[in-house]
C-alpha cells in the first residue's frame, strides 16, 4: 500500500481540525488520527485498534501513512504490519460504557449505605462492673 502521508507545517495555532488537508490524516477518507507531530504519531501507534468503521484495506493505508509520518519524525516503530499494531476495534465502547457508569453508581450506593450503618450505636454493649 502507497503511502498518501504528507507533513504539514504549518506556523501558528489552528483554529480548526477542519483546517488541516486529507494528507495528514491516518485514515485520510474518514480523517481520523492526524500525524501533525511525534506525539500524535506515537498516539495513533497506541490507538489503531480503536478505530472503527474502517476496513482492512484503509487498516493498510493508516499503517503506511503512520510508518512514513514516524520515520519523518524519528519516532521509532518496532512494528512491521499493521497486524501488529491490533485488529480488534472496540465494537461496544459505549455500551461498556454505560455499564462501567452504572457499575460505579452502585458500588457509591453500597459503599454509602455500609458508612451510615456502621455509625450507629449498639444497645446493650456496655459491660456491667
Amino acid at each position: 500500500m502507497r503511502a498518501t502521508w504528507k507533513p504539514y507545517e504549518k506556523h501558528g495555532r489552528l483554529t480548526k481540525q477542519s483546517d488541516l488537508p486529507d494528507s495528514v490524516y491516518a485514515f485520510p477518507a474518514t480523517r481520523k488520527e492526524p500525524l501533525t507531530d511525534a506525539r500524535h504519531v506515537r498516539n495513533a501507534v497506541a490507538r489503531f485498534d480503536q478505530v472503527t468503521g474502517v476496513s482492512d484495506g484503509e487498516r493498510a493505508l493508516a499503517f503506511a501513512n503512520i510508518k512514513k509520518a514516524a520515520a519523518y519524525y524519528d519516532v521509532d516503530l518496532s512494528e512491521s504490519s499493521w497486524h501488529d499494531l491490533g485488529v480488534h476495534p472496540q465494537r461496544n465502547r459505549k455500551a461498556a460504557a454505560r455499564k462501567a457508569v452504572a457499575t460505579r453508581k452502585r458500588k457509591t450506593v453500597v459503599t454509602r449505605k455500609r458508612k451510615t450503618v456502621g455509625t450507629r450505636k449498639k444497645k446493650g454493649s456496655r459491660k456491667s462492673a
